[in-house]
């Protein structure tokens, strides 16, 4: 079992920034790959971002590009999402995820879920 456990979410008016943290508890952290999916109001939830197990390759969805940031402190078993130039659009409730033996970019893939966090950003 892992436990995921998110902070950092809030409001901010757009163009600001955010980062969010995920703390992970249970199984060896490091062994896992890692990631980030968002809930906007009224849709479901999607692909934001991942990292593999070692951190050395991230993958984005298309509108966060250049944006938003995930990296990963294995020592301290956290992950983390810097979302900068923030987006009225961007507002959600963001979710933080694991997954045994490679990244996840939908629902059905992830083995862990956070309990999530909301941002909101306001034009």
């Amino acid at each position: 079992q892992v436990q995921l456990v998110e902070s950092g979410g809030g409001s901010v008016q757009a163009g600001g920034s955010l980062r969010l943290s995920c703390a992970a508890s249970g199984r060896t952290f490091s062994s896992y790959d890692m990631g980030w999916f968002r809930q906007p109001p009224g849709k479901e939830r999607e692909f934001v971002a991942a990292i593999s197990w070692f951190g050395g390759t991230t993958y984005y969805e298309d509108s966060v590009k250049g944006r938003f940031t995930i990296s990963r402190d294995n020592a301290k078993n956290t992950v983390y999402l810097q979302m900068n130039s923030l987006k009225p659009e961007d507002t959600a409730v963001y979710y933080c995820v694991a997954k045994w033996g490679g990244i996840a970019t939908t629902e059905s893939e992830v083995h862990y879920w956070g309990q999530g966090t909301q941002v909101t950003v306001s034009s």
